[in-house]
């Protein structure tokens, strides 16, 4: 199991994030939800401050998508990072 740092993320037009990317190479949202769900892999995202957030697979009302653990820090939302 590798431990997946997020630097960067693929988007769509709506905004939705369709694929993580970082120094690893980069997966698509279908990947990296398998493998976050199967523990082959875990993906992260750190902000300046060595602040640490899990990404995460929630069910939501059109389907599963990513997302990173609620926390005091913004910086670290998968929305707020620059595209793949």
């Amino acid at each position: 199991m590798a431990d997946r740092r997020v630097t960067r993320t693929g988007k769509d037009r709506d905004g939705d994030i369709t694929s993580l990317c970082g120094g690893w190479g980069g997966a698509t949202k279908a990947t990296a939800i398998s493998d976050i769900e199967l523990a082959r892999h875990t993906y992260y995202v750190q902000d300046s401050y060595n602040r640490r957030a899990d990404v995460q697979v929630v069910n939501g009302p059109t389907g599963k998508y990513l997302r990173t653990d609620p926390n005091s820090s913004c910086a670290d939302n998968l929305d707020n990072l620059p595209d793949c």
